[in-house]
């Protein structure tokens, strides 16, 4: 499985090829360059996720490729490598917004390690930018102030703070977790819903419909109209730091 595009630039072979060997296995798409402009050329014509660079290279300085990338690619991460590690250089490419300035020589497992750093922190910023396009639409499973209360069949309830409303949702993580596409059916035309009686349905790639009973007897005042964009795009480990889907907000006539 390609976990990500890394462009590696560097004049010594020894090190692209080392870099290719390690992160290669660790299912890295690594591609090499030799020559600070080559490896401008190839960042102006195609996308990567990591940019790891010399600074002494045979035609420009490594600190200037820094420098370009980040005009070029901004969304690139790089990461700065040396055999002749100065004060100043490491200043400057962090100032520049290096990820990293690391020493030559280093272990496979520390290579290893700094690409994990980089593409977690990638991977954060994804998670984050998610949580703001849907944050009207999921809801934290740890929230001191409003507790999730589940219900069966995976159903939960929660009260809204300061409105005398309650989400109620189902929890989908399992199913997600196991590979099994889902869609939300909603009961057409529902004005109201009774303790104990389905108010929405999952169905699954699989054929599965899992019934969804709600909680408790209420009138529904919204639903989540974005409940299936939000399935949709959940990545597995979006499931797994405890978000929930809301799907609909009712007003309790008994709990």
């Amino acid at each position: 499985m390609e976990k990500g595009k890394i462009l590696v630039l560097d004049d010594d072979p020894v090190v692209t090829l080392s870099c290719k060997r390690i992160l290669g296995a660790e299912g890295y798409t690594i591609i090499p360059a030799g020559r600070g402009e080559d490896a401008l050329n190839k960042l102006s014509k195609d996308e990567f996720d990591l940019l790891i660079t010399d600074i002494r290279l045979p035609d420009i300085n490594g600190i200037t490729v820094l420098k370009e990338a980040r005009v070029i690619q901004p969304s690139t991460d790089v990461v700065v490598i040396t055999g002749y590690p100065t004060l100043e250089d490491a200043k400057e490419s962090i100032r520049l917004g290096a990820f990293e300035y690391i020493e030559k020589p280093f272990t496979p497992d520390f290579m290893i390690n700094v690409a994990k750093k980089v593409f977690d922190k990638r991977g954060w910023i994804l998670r984050q930018a998610y949580i703001a396009e849907f944050r009207d639409y999921i809801v934290p499973l740890r929230d001191r102030e409003n507790p999730v209360i589940f219900y069966k069949e995976g159903v939960w309830a929660r009260p809204m703070k300061d409105s005398g409303l309650w989400e109620i949702g189902c929890d989908i993580r399992y199913e997600m977790l196991s590979g099994e596409l889902l869609y939300v059916d909603f009961v057409k035309d529902l004005s109201m819903v009774n303790a104990g009686e389905p108010f929405a349905r999952l169905l699954s790639g699989t054929g599965k419909i899992i019934e969804l009973p709600s909680p408790m007897t209420a009138e529904i005042k919204e639903t989540n109209v974005r409940a299936n964009d939000v399935i949709c795009s959940l990545f597995k480990e979006h499931l797994s730091e405890g978000w929930l889907i809301w799907l609909a907000r009712v007003l309790p006539l008994e709990i």
